[in-house]
């Protein structure tokens, strides 16, 4: 019995070393070894070294002078505390509603954007924090956003094409664009939209997950 007892406990200490403390510390070094980046956070600054948000996670955009991202079930929105989807289906009246009235907001904002709404900018991912869009959805916006910024969109397409990333190793996934770094490359070629000064009846604006330029919450 004592025997039994005496190899239990052996086999109970060496799985708590293994499993607390070896595996973890060899995975937080290797990681911190060969993705020091990744392993932080994959974290993102701006020209005066702050950090103004992470490459993996979206932030909500809405000034006409900056790229918008798809839409967040994220919490209350962009929320990365708070990742998921809406788990709404399709025969969601909800879902329904909130498709259309983004739509129709889109449509109001992009009076220049040639074709439909691309589907993506009406529609959540799974984590609710997809920090890319497709290059055609990006395009689609450049007219609102050369607008606002005074300049012809011909100046602004060149950041698209450089902040396109290709797929993963050549073969995986499609395409795609960072919302964030184009609006951080927008800042860096045209200088800071700064939001207009607010009048004395505005309403103070809640704080929130969405950012009015890079880093900047709402």
């Amino acid at each position: 019995m004592m025997s039994a007892l005496l190899t239990a406990l052996r086999t109970c200490f060496v799985t708590l070393v293994l499993t607390t403390g070896i595996y973890p510390l060899i995975v937080t070094g290797g990681a911190q070894l060969l993705f020091r980046h990744e392993a932080d956070g994959s974290l993102v600054t701006d020209e005066h070294g702050q950090v103004v948000g992470s490459s993996l996670i979206a932030q909500g955009f809405t000034r006409a002078a900056y790229f918008q991202p798809r839409p967040s079930a994220a919490g209350s929105g962009f929320d990365a505390t708070a990742s998921s989807g809406s788990n709404l289906g399709p025969t969601s009246q909800k879902l329904r509603d909130r498709v259309l009235a983004d739509a129709e907001r889109l449509r109001h904002e992009n009076p220049d954007a040639q074709g439909p709404v691309p589907a993506e900018l009406v529609t959540t991912s799974g984590s609710g924090l997809d920090p890319h869009l497709s290059p055609e959805a990006v395009r689609w916006q450049v007219a609102r956003v050369a607008r606002a910024r005074g300049v012809a969109p011909e100046r602004i397409l060149p950041l698209v094409e450089t902040e396109t990333e290709g797929r993963t190793w050549g073969v995986l996934g499609e395409p795609r664009v960072n919302v964030l770094l184009l609006n951080l490359a927008l800042d860096r070629q045209f200088g800071r939209s700064e939001p207009p000064a607010p009048s004395i009846e505005s309403a103070p604006v809640p704080t929130g997950g969405t950012a009015d330029t890079p880093g900047t919450p709402r």
